[in-house]
This record gives C-alpha cells, sequence and structure tokens, in this order.
C-alpha cells in the first residue's frame, strides 16, 4: 500500500535534522552502525513494521577518499505479503567537505520497482541524474536529464550526515535553520526549530539526554515531526515520531555501535 512506502520513505527522512552552529570534532566515524524499528499506528496502537539501518564506510577512488553511507529499509517478514519494501539509498560524499559526489537510490516497493542516480558537479552546482523504471510487463527504460541545484543543497543521505557534523550545543530554545534537501530532482524546504533538552531511551545506549528537534515544512505529505539526537559529540538520532494526513509514527534507535566518540 502507498501509505507504508511513503511512511518508510518519511522515517528515513525525519532522521536528517538539526541546527548549526560551529564547527567541532566529527561524529562521523568509519564502521559506525545505526538500526531503527519503524513503527506506524495502527487502529490506535503502534505497530513494529520495518527496519531501517544506517552505515558509515570510507571508500578511495584513484583521487579522493570518500564516505560511503548507506541507509536500507526493509518490512519485517511477517509484513511482505501485505507491502514488502526493499530500499537502499547510498550518498558518496568527500571526507573534507562532506559535499556529495554520487547518490544513488534504488527502491522495491509491492510491484514498484525504481533507481535514481545522481553524479555531482559542485562546482557547476549541475546534478546529472539517471532514472530508471519498471514498466508493468517487466520491461525498463531510462530516463537521463540534467538539473541545477542550489548551494548546499543536498540529497536525503548526505543532508543527514552533513548535519550531524555541526553542534548544536550553542543553540537557543526557538532557533531555527532551514535546509533544502533534493528528493525526485526537487528541493524541499525544511525548517528545524531547536526545542531545548529531554531524556531519551536510546537502545543499547541507554537513557541519553538529547536535543528535541521541531520539523516544519509547507509540504502536502508531512503535516509535523519532532525528532531527539543525543546531545553528545556523536550526535546520534535515537528517536523520530511524526505525523501525516494518514497517520502518525515513529522510529526508535535499538542499536548503536562503532560510534566515533
Amino acid at each position: 500500500m502507498n501509505r507504508i512506502k511513503k511512511i518508510v520513505c518519511l522515517l528515513i527522512v525525519t532522521c536528517m535534522f538539526q541546527v548549526v552552529a560551529h564547527a567541532q570534532k566529527s561524529p562521523l566515524s568509519n564502521g559506525e552502525k545505526l538500526v531503527y524499528t519503524a513503527s506506524y499506528k495502527m487502529s490506535g496502537f503502534l505497530t513494529d513494521l520495518a527496519q531501517v539501518s544506517m552505515e558509515t564506510s570510507e571508500v578511495k577512488t584513484s583521487s579522493n577518499k570518500l564516505y560511503h553511507f548507506k541507509c536500507r529499509a526493509s518490512t519485517f517478514r511477517k509484513y511482505d505479503f501485505f507491502f514488502k519494501i526493499r530500499d537502499v539509498y547510498e550518498s558518496y560524499v568527500s571526507t573534507s567537505s562532506l559535499l556529495p559526489a554520487l547518490y544513488k537510490r534504488d527502491i522495491q516497493e509491492g510491484s514498484y520497482k525504481k533507481k535514481m542516480k545522481y553524479i555531482y558537479n559542485q562546482k557547476k552546482k549541475i546534478i546529472k541524474s539517471e532514472q530508471i523504471k519498471r514498466r508493468r510487463d517487466g520491461t525498463d527504460w531510462v530516463v537521463n536529464e540534467n538539473f541545477n541545484f542550489s548551494n548546499g543543497a543536498m540529497d536525503v543521505i548526505s543532508t543527514l550526515y552533513n548535519v550531524r557534523n555541526l553542534p548544536i550545543q550553542n543553540a537557543a530554545v526557538g532557533d531555527s535553520k532551514v535546509f533544502n534537501i533534493i528528493f525526485d530532482k526537487e528541493e524541499i524546504p525544511i525548517t528545524v526549530k531547536y526545542a531545548g533538552k529531554s531524556t531519551i531511551d536510546a537502545g543499547n545506549l541507554g537513557k541519553k539526554e538529547c536535543h528535541k528537534l521541531q520539523i516544519i515544512t509547507n509540504g502536502d505529505f508531512l503535516k509535523s515531526a519532532t525528532l531527539w539526537m543525543t546531545a553528545d559529540t556523536n550526535k546520534v538520532p535515537v528517536k523520530a515520531e511524526f505525523t501525516i494526513p494518514i497517520g502518525s509514527g515513529m522510529l526508535q534507535l535499538t542499536n548503536a555501535s562503532g560510534l566515533a566518540n
């Protein structure tokens, strides 16, 4: 069903934000892995539907060293008969600037399949995109297109790790920041407002003091969202709650390993 597809996509997106201040020690680590349970409110109760994982590694090219960020979203097998999701999002970014060089998206949602690739030209602010879709008869077609992007705009995954790399310890309640996220060749502005601190269950990390962030958008899909991120140098996203026109749900960290600090 479309609602579960949108839920898992939203859960990935709502993990991505924090308010920025000044540069500090990077929380990014080669070998970091974060695992979440994605839940959706059904018949008045939160039901665990899927697992979302995020992994960080380093790769070397002939001229550069890059971070490889990989996010997977999969419905639990008992729900596969209902609507099977096997999505993979990947971003390759410079280890020095954290600007993206390559983005790949491979989604398999029910009978729907789609692949997307962005190659960034950071100097000219042009993205070369390649999109592969599958027809109902099982054949594929390819759409190639170049489009411009604004300074600082990034795909979903590289945005997540860029904002994690910026501190929020100096933010005051009410401070806000606008981010532009590139999704399906469009830029989506998101306003993130700092809402203070609270103690949150952080899976195997135990109870953690976290920054609380409110996510505000004028989009048609997301009505509201709140994100909690650990108030330490790792800045691990541990929980996200959201409301959309067709319901509400939550993303909860279950396991974190390979942290930088």
